[in-house]
Formats: structure tokens, C-alpha cells, sequence
């Protein structure tokens, strides 16, 4: 089993003790996002010493506010790892009040476009912004070459399809868990075969409220995928696997 996303930098897991509890659970491989320079470069260490492991290279847009000439030259050398998988988590976050949506618009665009130099494809993280983060794909098609993921997707049934014209894959996490997630169900439901992966987005959002999240739940969230889609679970492990292999080549 795979978590695509995941957050190990800086966030108190005691190593190697999590990462033995990780495998134990039959989870082979983890993404870890970048949110800014720092956190890639760690997991980017992370990685060189755990199989199974790779990461994303990426500015959070939350973290966008000093989002340079030099952080584009930092995340591009860290892009050329042989394990770093994508780029992200780039894109929109107007959640808060005093969000500067200009300096988030720019910092996504020119992501995109160096996710697009170096033929890797973008997880995307977008709260709150959807016709933002849809304008922006639209203006900057052709940088989707390599493909893109909307992790944590959270904008319903409604909003899918016009993701789907860009040729975005789904991942959904410990969400889809909670008895009142509604929208995330219709999504889980409907989500293409071939465009669907698992997540926690650890530490956060663990399907067991009030604890700290870790890709060792992915067993429990795939179950819960495979129960709303109506479908066996080991099916749908094998088909998250192969959209995962599909999307992001350098984690075979």
C-alpha cells in the first residue's frame, strides 16, 4: 500500500520506531510533501536512508510570503534527486483572512512551470480557492504535462469534472473516515477507477479523531475507500498502486 502524501519533517515521530510501525502495517512506500525549503531538504535526508521513501519539492502556498528567485533555484536542485517524485504542495490556500493571494497566484505559476522543466508532476493543495486554482491550471496548461494530484480533495462531485479536463488525480485521506463527510463521499463515489489514491497528510486529519495521524492508517482509510465505493478492498489497493506508479514513475 502507498500514502502519497504525508509530512514527517519536524512533526515529533520517533525514527525508526515509526517507520518499522509503517512498514508493519504493509505500507511499502510514502511521499513526503514538501511545505517549504527547509522541511524538502530533511525529508529529501530522510529518503537517502529509507527505502520505500521519496519526496515532493516544494513551497506550501501558506509559506509563499518570502517565495523568491532563490527558492526556485533551491527547489529545482532539490527536484533533480532521484527521489523526489514531484513538485508540491504548490497552489492556493484563502482560508485566512490576510492571505496575499497575489504572492500565492505567482509563487503556483512559477512552480508549475519548473515541475514542467523538470518533467515532474505537481500535487496541488487548494482550500477555499477553486475557481483560482482552476483559472491558473487553465492559463497554465501547458506546464500539466507530467500530470497532477489534488491532495486532500475536498471540493465535491460538482467541482470533479472540471479538474478531470486537466487529467488531475484524486487522493483522499482520514476525512473520508468521519461520519459526516458528505462531500467527500460523493467524491470517493464517483472518482474515475484510475484516478483515485490514498493519503493521511500526516500528522493531521487522522481517521481516529484527537490522535496524531501516520501513514500506518493507510490500511484503515483504503478499507473505508473500498466500503464506499462498494468495492473489495484488495482491488482497490491494487488499483491505487498502479495510479500511483502511473503518476508519479520514480516511486517503481
Amino acid at each position: 500500500m502507498i500514502d502519497v502524501h504525508a509530512h514527517f519533517a519536524e512533526e515529533g515521530y520517533s525514527f525508526p520506531e515509526e517507520w518499522n510501525k509503517i512498514q508493519g502495517a504493509g505500507v511499502n512506500r510514502v511521499i513526503l510533501a514538501g511545505d517549504n525549503v527547509k522541511h524538502t531538504r530533511m525529508h529529501r535526508d530522510f529518503c537517502k536512508s529509507h527505502a520505500g521513501a521519496f519526496f515532493t519539492a516544494g513551497v506550501h502556498p501558506s509559506e509563499t510570503q518570502n517565495f523568491d528567485g532563490e527558492t526556485l533555484k533551491e527547489l529545482k536542485e532539490l527536484c533533480k534527486d532521484h527521489k523526489c517524485a514531484a513538485v508540491g504542495e504548490i497552489g492556493l490556500d484563502y482560508h485566512y483572512d490576510d492571505t496575499d493571494k497575489g504572492k500565492q497566484r505567482r509563487a503556483f505559476e512559477e512552480q508549475l512551470a519548473l515541475a514542467s522543466e523538470e518533467g515532474l508532476p505537481v500535487q496541488i493543495h487548494s482550500r477555499d480557492a477553486c475557481a483560482d486554482t482552476l483559472a491558473i491550471l487553465k492559463n497554465c496548461e501547458r506546464y500539466l504535462k507530467g500530470g497532477i494530484l489534488l491532495h486532500c480533495y475536498s471540493y465535491g462531485k460538482e467541482n470533479m469534472e472540471d479538474f478531470l479536463r486537466f487529467g488531475a488525480y484524486f487522493s483522499f485521506g482520514g476525512v473520508a473516515c468521519f461520519k459526516n463527510a458528505r462531500k467527500v463521499f460523493e467524491s470517493v463515489e464517483i472518482c474515475p477507477a484510475e484516478r483515485i489514491l490514498s493519503e493521511t497528510d500526516s500528522p493531521y486529519l487522522s481517521p481516529f479523531r484527537g490522535e496524531k495521524n501516520t501513514p500506518a492508517n493507510i490500511p484503515v482509510i483504503v478499507g473505508r475507500l473500498a466500503e464506499i465505493r462498494g468495492e473489495e478492498k484488495q482491488i482497490l489497493e491494487a488499483q491505487i498502486q498502479a495510479n500511483a506508479e502511473r503518476l508519479f514513475p520514480k516511486i517503481k
